[in-house]
């Protein structure tokens, strides 16, 4: 019985020790180190021999059992098994000794994939780890460095879970809406919206993100924790694993709050510019217009009144010709505001009381406005005083406080109202822009029916008027507008449709005392002309016809030419006391001509006439302000007393 079991030990051993070769063997094989690893070959070997002499082991025990059982055939043992086997263990034994050396010069080195490794790939391992090592490493330190950038970054960057929560709040979140981390995380982010549409406008773009898409950038005003809203520029995208699934949202918030007021200030601007390009557009527009309309005034009115004095003794002639004459008068005055409107109406600026200038107001408004209007007043508690034309001062608070009466048909309050102000220099919606300083404020405010902003957009255009056909010729607040602006101030306009308007007007404020009042006082009649040669330069033929009958029917001699060389040729013939000339006039203007004659006859009086006004052909550098000037339409006694006026100013040659 022992030898069996000795037997089976033997075998069992045998195909173990076999089992494990192979399970060394097999790996090197195929990683190509059958050569290169020694210490797996070795340790294969012992395997082997230890399987092998495992071998010889069960043979010899299999030919003792056989010995046992027949007798007669003992003597087919052999004795040198016996050394075979001594021999094969003093093998293994060898090899076991060459696997200890090798064991103790390498290391034994366990690896994916392999039982041992040789020295060469444990340096290949190294570098390996080496590598992945310094990777995860690189990868770590851009990750911490990417966090603190997100941290510090002025925007706000916030982590959501897909169905709104916020996962991460950085510091710039905090920041700007004033919200710690620890207050915020797993909050819905509906707590930064004010109303039900900015919570609606959110839940529509984290559906949209979830359903695909990749980028959504708008922009939305949200609420602070102190209640404050900030417009903020927002930009969200998907944060997707490995499969595609939308696991996050990223959104980017910036405060474009600066941003946006400084974009409608430069829009506000750009419109203020617009519209005083358009304002000074119509305005040269309107100056031509009225150059050639005096002129045709000029005529009508003239030969009114040559008719007039003509039917003295046809009583119902001459009341049409008087009903002529109004209506040429009402022309002429809708003229002057053309011309106020562009800045070139003859005016004579003084140093004026504002309080005085608001009593005299209200004492007239207080006797036409009516009684259904409530009149208001509110003088400047300290006397101001600004550089401006009186009677053209008065017509803007006149021709306010009309319009004002008209928009309360029903009833309402009118207040007249003066001060001061400080202006910055930056304020909006001034027409046109003032630089900053203090200035004499006018307020001039009604509850009347208002305007929308269309309306109150263009409320200084000339001719544009929302009165019915025949009530209103537009021209009213274009000549507030021209008076304002001509007298160095600006308009500011709000109005509010069924609440009211108000009109404020800022002047510049002058410390010099209040002029006195002029006492000068003009002749009756002017004189006559005693035969003085007076050269006409008149383009408009009927015009200059008048301006003869005027002169000649008052004692002047008048020699008539058309143009600038043609008055230089009737010059050389006859001489002349005085030079009345057009100021635009084509081929040479009234002032070269001028010039040329005075190098002649120096001292020679001259008188300008046009259809422009003095201020405007003064603001354009045509005419000098101290010329001898007459405004065109023009009556007879007006032209000989500028004639008059123009040789009693002449030096004498």
């Amino acid at each position: 019985m022992p030898d069996q079991i000795f037997l089976l030990g033997n075998l069992v051993i045998m195909v173990a020790y076999a089992a494990i070769t192979a399970a060394i063997m097999v790996p090197v094989i195929r990683a190509g180190q059958l050569r290169s690893n020694k210490l797996a070959t070795a340790t294969a070997l012992i395997f082997f021999s230890c399987s092998v002499g495992h071998g010889l082991h069960a043979l010899a025990a299999l030919f003792a059992a056989t010995r046992a059982s027949v007798g007669h055939l003992e003597h087919l043992a052999n004795p040198d098994w016996i050394w075979t086997s001594a021999l094969w263990d003093t093998l293994t034994a060898t090899v076991a000794v060459y696997y200890w050396t090798l064991r103790r010069s390498y290391g034994v080195l366990l690896g994916k994939g392999a039982i041992y490794v040789d020295p060469w790939s444990r340096n290949r391992l190294d570098e390996a780890d080496a590598r992945e090592r310094a990777a995860r490493d690189l990868a770590e330190a851009h990750r911490i460095t990417l966090a603190t950038v997100v941290e510090h970054s002025d925007d706000a960057v916030a982590g959501l879970s897909p169905d709104g929560r916020i996962t991460a709040w950085n510091g710039g979140a905090e920041r700007l809406f004033g919200y710690t981390a620890a207050e915020v995380l797993g909050q819905p982010a509906a707590i930064l919206t004010g109303n039900e549409a900015a919570v609606n406008q959110q839940e529509d773009v984290l559906a949209r993100i979830r359903d695909g898409a990749h980028h959504l950038a708008y922009e939305a005003r949200r609420l602070r924790k102190d209640g404050t809203p900030v417009d903020v520029s927002m930009v969200v995208t998907p944060i997707r694993d490995r499969t595609g699934t939308v696991t996050g949202i990223s959104a980017v918030a910036r405060d474009i709050t600066a941003a946006k007021e400084n974009a409608e200030r430069q829009r506000a601007i750009q419109e203020r510019t617009q519209q005083a390009q358009r304002m000074e557009s119509l305005g040269n527009l309107a100056g031509g217009v009225a150059h050639d309309f005096n002129n045709i005034l000029a005529i009508i009115a003239n030969y009114t009144e040559f008719a007039i004095e003509e039917t003295a003794d046809r009583p119902d002639v001459r009341a049409d010709l008087i009903q002529v004459r109004a209506a040429t008068e009402r022309a002429a005055n809708l003229t002057r505001q053309l011309l106020t409107f562009t800045r070139g109406d003859t005016i004579q600026p003084r140093n004026v009381a504002l309080n005085a200038a608001l009593a005299e107001v209200q004492a007239m408004l207080e006797r036409t406005i009516g009684e259904h209007i409530r009149l208001v007043t509110r003088p400047s508690p300290t006397p101001l005083t600004v550089r401006a034309d009186p009677g053209q001062l008065q017509q803007v608070l006149l021709n306010l406080a009309i319009n004002a009466r008209d928009a309360m048909p029903d009833g309402g309050t009118l207040v007249l109202e003066a001060g001061t102000a400080e202006l910055d220099g930056d304020e909006l919606n001034m027409q046109p822009p003032l630089p900053a300083g203090r200035y004499a404020r006018l307020l001039i405010s009604d509850t009347g029916e208002g305007m929308p902003p269309e309306v109150a957009a263009r409320v200084f255009e000339p001719f544009f008027t929302t009165k019915p056909r025949g009530k209103g010729t537009g021209l009213g607040l274009a000549t507030v507008y021209g008076i304002v602006t001509e007298a160095g101030g600006s308009i500011n306009l709000y109005s509010e449709a069924g609440i009211g308007t108000t009109f404020r007007i800022y002047l510049p404020l002058v410390e010099t005392p209040v002029d006195g009042a002029d006492d000068a006082t003009r002749p009756a009649a002017p004189p006559r002309g005693d035969g003085s040669t007076v050269l006409v330069v008149e383009d408009e033929v009927a015009l200059a016809r008048i301006i003869t009958r005027i002169l000649t029917e008052n004692g002047y001699h008048v020699v008539v030419a058309a143009d600038g060389r043609h008055a230089l040729a009737l010059y050389e013939q006859h001489g002349c006391d005085l030079l009345l000339t057009d100021v635009i006039m084509p081929e040479m203007s009234g002032p070269r001509l001028a010039e040329l004659l005075t190098e002649r006859q120096p001292g020679l009086p001259v008188l300008y006439m046009s259809g422009y006004s003095n201020g405007l052909l003064g603001s354009t550098h045509v005419l000098d302000g101290d010329i001898a000037f007459i405004e065109k339409p023009f009556t007879a006694a007006d032209l000989l007393r500028k004639v008059a006026d123009a040789r009693r100013a002449a030096p004498v040659s």
